[in-house]
């Protein structure tokens, strides 16, 4: 695959609107959808545009999608269209178990739910909405029931970094198919004290390091870039096969460029 002719991902924020307000949103997200929005029709038409690169990854994602009463209308004409299709909602009451069954049904590949702590103390502040830890909780091990694939994404910051091998844990217990993980951007809510400073970053490279040798899933890194220089240099310290096994090259992998396109 070659991102100089199309790109292998694309993520739509469907809407700005979400009931949760974390402290580290990126699009500064709002209860009440923007006027400004798709409609319905010209959503169908940027679907039908996507398509028209290739068969890229389409995700769908907020704000919180099921803000949108069309959603699962969208939804439907990604799959129809043969685009691979993801969507990641909003851990919140919107997110019914009668919402995840459809999904399902509706085709889509795969659902992804952050968790940015491994109990409901600290995910929960976080979010800033009470209950969203036990809702995100159940939400994931109803889709592990039903057969629908989940990713874990959790944005790294000072306030979680002494959890990651517990939020691993909770990745593992759920069948989670890959742990995605976000390396702060001081943008929208996001707080310049919250990021990480060089050394917090090489001490979380090296957890990650260790859990993506023997984790039953994937781990992959956004705004991670120097993530690979680190792997990198581990598997030309250990060239003897110790730590260079099938999940840290496929770490390399997904570390290398940049996925959206050029």
């Amino acid at each position: 695959m070659t991102f100089d002719q199309a790109p292998m991902l694309v993520i739509w924020e469907v809407t700005q609107a979400c009931d949760l307000a974390c402290v580290h949103c990126r699009a500064s997200a709002q209860p009440g959808r923007h006027e400004n929005e798709l409609t319905t029709l010209e959503g169908f038409r940027l679907l039908e545009q996507v398509r028209s690169f290739g068969n890229p990854m389409m995700v769908f994602t907020g704000g919180d999608p099921l803000k949108r009463p069309d959603l699962f209308d969208l939804i439907s004409r990604s799959v129809e269209l043969g685009l691979r299709t993801n969507v990641s909602p909003s851990a919140t009451p919107l997110l019914t178990p009668e919402a995840i069954r459809e999904f399902k049904q509706r085709g889509i590949a795969r659902m992804a739910i952050s968790l940015d702590g491994a109990d409901a103390g600290s995910h929960d502040s976080f979010r800033g909405v009470p209950g969203t830890f036990d809702r995100a909780m159940d939400a994931l091990r109803l889709a592990q029931q039903i057969g629908l694939d989940t990713q874990l994404q959790t944005t790294v910051t000072r306030r979680n970094v002494a959890e990651l091998q517990r939020i691993a844990d909770l990745v593992a217990e759920v069948g989670g198919k890959m742990w995605s993980l976000f390396f702060l951007v001081v943008t929208g809510r996001a707080l310049q004290g919250d990021d990480l400073n060089a050394e917090e970053y090489e001490q979380v490279f090296e957890t990650l390091y260790e859990i993506a040798k023997t984790s039953p899933f994937d781990v992959k890194t956004t705004e991670g870039m120097h993530y690979r220089r680190y792997v990198a240099r581990r598997e030309k310290q250990h060239g003897d096969n110790d730590d260079s096994g099938p999940g840290t090259r496929k770490m390399m992998w997904r570390t290398a460029g940049v996925s959206d396109g050029k």
